[in-house]
């Protein structure tokens, strides 16, 4: 049997296998993310060798590219627009002044650490590991001992920021000589990545939310072809933003949010009471896909970036994962949340709950397919700042939203006033394959 049908057989035996125990495992710190990463490292040549070490980069690009950018579609279609108005101070606040704070800090970090890289790839690297990925602390938004109010600022933060930070992706990238962004030029990236991939994806995604609105309020459209209808407009959208050599993500996290949006301003007196289920019903497939994919990226890039990164470690690449994880992400929204009322431990809850995953893993490797000067030294931090998080963040999940949860209890209990109690209407969690 040929290594790729050994390949085959692993990757399909351990999606099964955690699927029979899904359940069990979801109250237990052993999420999914580790279940994936840790059997891509055990079955990757740094252990095994079942996974070739070499297996076709394109494949492994294809395979987290397309998780990417459903993911990044479907997170921003459960966003709206007064989830950030109404008790939205949280996600402004992470989002407008945590998350660029973040990018600084990773820059400023990577300038001390990590000698011999250009300013442009210190910033490259601060960019890449800075979005977080709800998948790897599902419990810290979903668990119902955490107020509403912190579970909603986690959950929109988390489905905007992967998309916010790519502007500053394409653009730190095109400061690189030799990269093909360098070559295309800084007005050309912003042009074309930035401007043209939002109008094409808001078209995209506007004109297939309303689209499918009006099918169903004739009575065209099947429950099951809705959900069909979502992954369909992703690809489209996407493969738009790639064909006008643009950016298919940006594309398709803007044609994510307005798909959203035009889905839920159809006239609601020309649904019919019959119509197929609304917003959540519609993405559960597309969901459930997105997190699928995603968790076979974190299998293979297990076995492909970590396992082999595990072998070279060194105590910079240690030491900045290390403080990427804290101080790069705890410093910025400790600074953010600053006169917002929210009290001490909220925001260490908040600032811990960063993590890195499917985002900085897919940004790192479009990185490296650049082959530019440092870009080994990039990859190994991304690789182990990544596995790092999956390990910790995972473990910590359900023991600290418990414990904050009880504190949350006992200093409601006593009367005082919480900022955290506030009454904030829910943005629908997303349900991802990824959340445990």
């Amino acid at each position: 049997m040929s290594s790729e049908a050994w390949t085959g057989v692993a990757v399909a035996g351990v999606t099964a296998a955690y699927a029979l125990g899904s359940r069990r495992l979801a109250s237990t710190p052993v999420s999914s993310a580790i279940v994936f990463v840790g059997c891509g490292v055990l079955l990757g040549p740094a252990v095994l060798g079942v996974i070739a070490p070499e297996p076709e980069a394109g494949q492994i690009l294809t395979l987290m590219e397309a998780a990417l950018a459903l993911v990044l579609f479907t997170d921003a279609m459960a966003v709206r627009p007064r989830d950030l108005r109404t008790g939205g101070f949280l996600p402004g606040r992470l989002l407008g002044i945590g998350l660029p704070l973040s990018i600084g800090a990773g820059w400023l970090l990577a300038w001390l650490l990590l000698p011999g890289l250009s300013v442009w790839e210190l910033a490259l690297l601060g960019a890449v590991l800075a979005p977080t990925d709800a998948a790897l602390g599902k419990t810290a938004m979903t668990s119902p001992r955490v107020p509403a109010l912190v579970r909603q600022g986690l959950n929109v933060e988390s489905g905007l920021n992967d998309g916010m930070v790519l502007p500053f992706f394409v653009l730190f990238l095109a400061g690189i000589p030799g990269t093909s962004a360098a070559q295309e030029g800084t007005a050309g990236v912003f042009w074309r990545a930035l401007v043209l991939s939002a109008v094409l994806g808001l078209l995209a995604g506007g004109a297939g939310g309303w689209l499918l609105a009006a099918a169903q309020a004739r009575g065209w459209v099947s429950g099951e072809w809705a959900q069909l209808f979502v992954p369909a407009v992703a690809a489209g959208s996407y493969t738009l933003g790639v064909v006008v050599d643009g950016s298919g993500f940006i594309a398709a996290w803007v044609a994510g949010y307005f798909f959203g949006f035009a889905l839920r301003r159809f006239p609601a007196d020309r649904r019919p009471p019959a119509a197929p289920p609304g917003l959540a019903g519609i993405g559960g497939f597309s969901e459930n896909l997105g997190g699928l994919l995603a968790s076979l990226s974190l299998l293979v890039f297990g076995a492909v970036l970590l396992g082999p990164t595990l072998e070279d470690l060194s105590w910079r690449v240690v030491g900045y994962a290390l403080l990427s994880l804290t101080v790069v992400r705890m410093l910025p929204v400790a600074l953010a949340l600053a006169g917002s009322g929210l009290r001490p431990p909220t925001v260490a809850y908040i600032g811990w709950f960063g993590p890195r995953g499917l985002a900085s893993v897919v940004l790192g490797l479009l990185v490296l397919e650049e082959h530019v000067h440092g870009v080994g030294l990039l990859g190994r931090v991304v690789a182990v700042t990544v596995g790092l998080s999956v390990l910790l963040h995972g473990v910590s999940a359900v023991p600290l939203a418990d414990r904050y949860g009880r504190w949350h209890d006992r200093t409601a209990a006593t009367g005082r006033e919480l900022r955290e109690a506030a009454p904030v209407p829910e943005t629908a969690q997303r349900r991802g394959l990824g959340a445990r």
